[in-house]
């Protein structure tokens, strides 16, 4: 299927161009902050968060007083971005240097790598880098006061939460009140898939947030000049679907779904097999390197495969070091993966990002794209392909392969707003001329706190993410919930909830703000003469007329319901609507018997089902309690 989105970029060099010390833009703008005790940066995958750690440690450590730098990483495969690096050739005062024993990302077993970085904590080294685990182990058997005038970055700081019952989460805020401890947090993406806050508010204000967004990394690159992002609908099994779009000319990570997913056959390594079947014929697997060679039936090439779901520990980790040595393109084709090489995982070469199976959070969307969105001399396009299994009516889970296929769908209206230029929305004051990236609207409400200004200069994606997490708005922005419902009563309630402390006022001027930000960004508009157009509930608005209140009666998100109507067939897109209105429908076992007899009457004269747009109430209700009876039909396995 075609892409829904199709993002081209200026090319214009900005983010990978360096200053006299050797920094690109997003690194200056985090060094520009470098005094700030608590410092989280929000940036996308590739843009060189953990060179822009090492510049900020290194000032701290020379400039600040700070006596030890403590990096923490998910997972080992990803600690290679903070090995020792030569800055000062580049222009910076110091160099990067991690000394061999205290890189405690390699094998060896919990308790040695606490013992370690007790030992670290006692010493005079400078710099440790460590998994999250290790951190938290450490943490748990050491005096916090020993933390004191370090530095501890946590690089994906997604990881963390707000939850009580997150150790990751509890150890930050054990760091900021129990020592006077500096705190560096890095993410691509700050979005988790639970609902759970990232940092709870009275913690989440104490930091300096530096955010450079998707738009400027992607546009400021030399070579890249578009990003597609589509989704192919598929019914039963993946790996009948999987061979229309898996092209093996591009280099690709393919992320297989995990073992609990309703997308698995349960045979995590039979997938594989079967995936390598369909390339074509098996030639060898290297000893040395653990690929698997395969001759592509199609092409006739040879394509090099790294199996990172093998289970067994000497193969992968025999992958896994070749992996972590690739200089060339050529050095692999194609990587196929289950839960690794999404966070941190760095293969330029990489073209295309395919994954089966919805995916729990937009983080894990926005880290899956990384992989692939990398500035690289040949490759001008980078591709991200979503495998989802299309509802079937027939089938027992049809509610749950519905919610996936609309948690899809929302994750891709997200992406769109992430990936498009940044917009400047201030209320219309006549005679005012508009400065270029600036919006004026009629009625929209000015920011009146910092707060308030700093949730929308610096938090737009974040709200925008929540709000598409929510179960209530996902199935409203499907067109079965008037639109001033979903703009004022349901986005509202995430908003309260995610910003409790807020005002009543200082809620509706974030919202005000996050719905035209959600309508306006990413719709395509026109140019006639002088006058801007913009499209809007289906058709063109001159922008000089627009207003809350219009904005207001339509659906934000309008383009979810427009891929559905438009990419799924017709009987599909009915058990879409049906599974919805069946979560919403109020009715009993006993009224729905006893109008079953008046819906087979129904359908023998009428040559239809009854529907629930019908004028006639009682085709609406013989409708909602055909709905009903199949939804209890699936609940119990008929």
């Amino acid at each position: 299927m075609p892409d829904l989105i199709f993002v081209h970029y200026a090319r214009s060099g900005e983010s990978t161009s360096t200053n006299k010390m050797g920094m690109r833009e997003m690194q200056s703008r985090v060094f520009n902050e470098r005094t700030s005790k608590y410092l989280l940066l929000k940036a996308p995958p590739a843009s060189g968060k953990s060179r822009a750690l090492m510049f900020i440690a290194l000032d701290k450590l020379q400039n600040q007083g700070l006596k030890k730098v403590i990096v923490a990483v998910p997972e080992r495969s990803i600690a290679s971005s903070f090995d020792s690096t030569e800055l000062k050739k580049e222009g910076f005062f110091a160099d990067w240097n991690v000394r061999p024993e205290n890189n405690l990302c390699t094998g060896g077993s919990d308790k040695a790598k606490v013992a370690a970085f007790k030992r670290f904590l006692e010493g005079n080294d400078l710099i440790l880098v460590c998994t999250h685990a290790t951190l938290r182990f450490a943490f748990d058997q050491t005096d916090t006061a020993k933390f004191n005038d370090c530095m501890v970055a946590v690089d994906e700081f997604h990881h963390v939460s707000g939850n009580e019952d997150s150790r990751l989460g509890e150890l930050v805020r054990g760091l900021m009140t129990s020592s006077n401890a500096h705190l560096f947090a890095m993410t691509g993406s700050y979005f988790r898939g639970d609902g759970q806050p990232v940092l709870l508010p009275e913690d989440e204000v104490k930091f300096t947030v530096v955010t450079y967004n998707y738009y400027e990394q992607l546009n400021g690159y030399d070579y890249l000049k578009s990003l597609g992002i589509g989704y192919h609908f598929y019914q039963g099994r993946y790996l009948s679907a999987i061979g229309e779009v898996l092209d093996t000319s591009k280099k690709t990570i393919l992320h297989i779904p995990h073992v609990r997913a309703g997308e698995s056959t349960k045979d995590k390594h039979g997938e594989v097999d079967s995936i390598l079947d369909l390339i074509g014929e098996f030639d060898y697997t290297d000893p040395l390197t653990g690929l698997h060679y395969i001759k592509d039936k199609k092409t006739g090439k040879t394509i090099k495969v790294a199996d990172l779901v093998d289970d067994d520990p000497v193969r992968r980790n025999l992958v896994i070091s070749y992996l972590r040595q690739m200089k060339d393109a050529d050095d692999v084709d194609l990587i196929i993966a289950l839960g690794m090489a999404k966070e941190g995982f760095d293969w330029k070469y990489c073209e295309h990002a395919l994954t089966v199976g919805y995916r729990g959070s937009l983080t894990e969307v926005i880290q899956i794209i990384g992989r692939c969105t990398r500035d690289c001399v040949g490759k001008t396009h980078a591709q991200f392909t979503n495998l989802v299994a299309q509802p079937d009516a027939k089938e027992a889970n049809v509610a749950i392969s519905v919610n996936n296929m609309l948690k899809a769908i929302t994750c891709s209206l997200l992406m769109e707003q992430v990936l498009a230029p940044v917009i400047k929305f201030k209320p219309k004051v006549d005679g005012e001329v508009t400065k270029p990236g600036e919006i004026c609207v009629k009625g929209l409400k000015k920011p009146t706190t910092e707060r308030v200004k700093k949730i929308i200069a610096q938090d737009i994606n974040d709200l925008k993410a929540a709000i598409l997490s929510d179960e209530s708005v996902t199935k409203a922005i499907t067109g079965t919930v008037d639109p001033e419902v979903l703009n004022k009563v349901l986005i509202p309630k995430v908003i309260e909830t995610k910003y409790p402390h807020l005002t009543n006022e200082e809620r509706e001027q974030i919202r005000q703000h996050v719905v035209t930000d959600s309508a306006i960004r990413g719709a395509e508009t026109q140019i006639k003469g002088d006058k801007r157009f913009i499209r809007m509930a289906g058709q063109f608005i001159n922008i000089d007329d627009l207003s809350i209140d219009l904005i207001d009666s339509i659906n934000p998100f309008q383009r979810a319901y427009e891929i559905m109507s438009k990419d799924v067939n017709a009987p599909t897109l009915k058990v879409i609507q049906d599974c919805i209105a069946g979560t919403r429908i109020q009715m009993t076992d006993e009224e729905a018997i006893l109008l079953f007899p008046k819906i087979k009457v129904f359908v023998k004269e009428k040559g239809r089902e009854p529907i629930l747009t019908a004028v006639d109430p009682l085709e609406q209700r013989m409708a909602a309690a055909l709905i009903h009876i199949k939804k209890r039909r699936q609940e119990r396995g008929k």
